[in-house]
């Protein structure tokens, strides 16, 4: 579902050509379906792939899960990335997947500052390592029901959490 949300909103949006990619067979088949049922397979591809297909895009938007931890589950895979590989994956990729003048945007929570799960220096650390630049952020507060539940035991952290466009280039 994750998959399929950003991919449509990027073609009623006027992208002409989007990529979407998983590795997850059944997102692909989800997707693939969901495409044809609203016409957008001219503008849409689906690719098994993990992280980036072949080529070079102008911009390139990736939303990992958010906490550092390992799934128990398959439905867990979009909430746990196991020692953050995705989103090191895509960030030491992306700089060899734009074209010269191209973006990277990566849409990340900062929950897992929040419970001591990552810190923020290793976030930019890993951007400075991958040869990127951070060229501007847009912030939004959530605004879900668990944020405002004081009888919730991640209540500390979702009251403080902040969710991030993070907008990346190539240093070159």
């Amino acid at each position: 579902m994750r998959l399929f949300l950003k991919i449509v909103v990027l073609a009623m949006r006027g992208v002409q050509k989007v990529i979407g990619t998983d590795q997850d067979e059944r997102a692909l088949a989800c997707a693939q379906d969901n495409m044809e049922r609203l016409g957008l397979s001219t503008q849409i591809e689906i690719v098994k792939a993990n992280l980036f297909p072949q080529g070079k895009a102008g911009l390139i938007i990736c939303n990992p899960p958010w906490l550092p931890a390992r799934p128990s589950s398959s439905l867990e895979h979009a909430i746990y990335d196991p020692e953050s590989r995705m989103l090191k994956g895509f960030l030491a990729g992306l700089k060899d997947h734009l074209l010269s003048d191209g973006e990277g945007w990566l849409i990340l929570s900062d929950l897992a500052e929040h419970l001591e799960l990552r810190t923020r220096a290793e976030l930019l650390e890993w951007i400075d390592q991958a040869g990127l630049m951070i060229f501007g952020r847009v912030d939004i507060k959530p605004k879900h029901k668990k944020v405002f539940d004081q009888s919730d035991t991640l209540y500390f952290a979702r009251a403080a959490e902040v969710t991030s466009l993070w907008r990346l280039k190539s240093k070159q």
